[in-house]
């Protein structure tokens, strides 16, 4: 019964993989400026784009079944771009044929997912000194990854212990900070001064960042005129809000693509660590790159936020609270980062699937 059952879920897997045709994922999904946008921010040509999408989608069906059929042996799962396939990190190499034949590609590592989120979770508990910047389950390196500035490794002594052998130390010159200097987006503003961006519409408003505003500020809208206020937020710990809109603004599912047809959001189902993924943000517009890592903890000036996502997508001043999509699934909104978009950067967001439950709230879609 239950090779049959494995076997069954091989079938759906494959054919989920293999249905859906390139020029089905341009026409009937993502926009033909939204393709462009991946051709020029990670070099690929027309059908690449479509092909890579289509493979993602796949890829993140496919991680639901591997990570239940992995159980507790499983060390994590990510998307390569070189091979269109989903990699699945497994610490019982008896279960890597069952994987490959559900379409997978094992490999056999040390640690369990499981661990590495225990090892984690001690150092969210820690404080941690200026000179570190950040720390997340580096799911590819099978290790919990502490990044301190360049030639301050020491200073990463005490997270080290709390993480033992899964942790590994990695120098970096970026000074992650808020982008909170001029607040943009489809622009909205705080209190008559501050401007953030519109992450995502919802029954009743839209969801944000948490570091634009404070329950009861004032926020108006692209025209200036009054718009709703913050009802909820968090910040630090959590880099998100609610705000409530009035009787005179509408939801709608569009996310302003800069230049190009707007893109409509369909879904919020969460894409793959390696997976494209596009952002929206009113000082630099729309750019695209690749989700690096999840469940990163970034230790801003302003305080620790845990539960980020990081991605390799600049970001500058201004772009808080933006938009992030995968095709037409939205993803998360822009927390902060270091770098711009002349040299390139390292930008983080906060998982909408997590502000939604955190608020009970839900995501309008198209």
């Amino acid at each position: 019964m239950k090779r049959m059952a494995v076997a069954a879920v091989a079938v759906l897997a494959g054919a989920l993989a293999t249905t859906v045709s390139p020029a089905a994922v341009a026409a009937g999904g993502p926009s033909a400026d939204l393709l462009a946008a991946m051709q020029r921010d990670l070099g690929l040509d027309a059908r690449q784009a479509a092909e890579r999408l289509r493979q993602e989608s796949a890829a993140a069906v496919l991680q639901r079944v591997v990570e239940g059929f992995a159980g507790e042996s499983f060390g994590g799962a990510w998307f390569d771009a070189s091979t269109g396939k989903l990699v699945v990190g497994v610490t019982d190499a008896a279960k890597t044929d069952r994987l490959r034949k559900l379409g997978a590609e094992p490999r056999t590592v040390a640690h369990r997912a499981s661990d590495l989120n225990a090892a984690k979770a001690k150092l969210d508990a820690s404080q941690a000194p200026s000179e570190v910047t950040g720390w997340y389950v580096d799911t590819k390196a099978n290790a919990v990854t502490i990044t301190v500035k360049r030639g301050q490794t020491q200073a990463a002594r005490s997270l080290v212990e709390k993480a033992g052998t899964l942790a590994k130390v990695v120098e970096t010159d970026e000074a992650p900070r808020l982008f909170k200097d001029t607040r943009g987006g489809d622009a909205y503003y705080i209190n008559n001064a501050g401007r953030c961006s519109v992450g995502f519409s919802v029954g009743g408003g839209f969801v944000t960042a948490g570091h634009c505003g404070s329950p009861g500020d004032a926020v108006t809208g692209v025209d200036r005129t009054a718009m709703g206020e913050f009802a909820q937020s968090s910040f630090p710990g959590n880099d998100y809000a609610f705000v409530r809109t009035n009787s005179s603004w509408t939801s709608t599912a569009k996310v302003n693509h800069y230049g190009g047809a707007d893109v409509v959001v369909s879904g919020h189902t969460e894409s793959a660590v390696g997976a494209s993924i596009c952002r929206s943000g009113s000082t630099t517009g729309w750019h695209c790159g690749e989700v690096q890592a999840k469940n990163q903890t970034v230790n801003y000036q302003e305080g620790s936020v845990s539960g980020l996502t990081r991605t390799n997508v600049c970001a500058e001043p201004g772009d808080s609270g933006g938009s992030w999509v995968s095709g037409t699934q939205a993803q998360g909104v822009t927390s902060g980062g270091s770098g711009n978009c002349t040299s390139g950067g390292t930008t983080y967001y906060q998982p909408v699937n997590e502000i939604l439950d955190a608020y009970g709230l839900t995501l309008t879609t198209g």
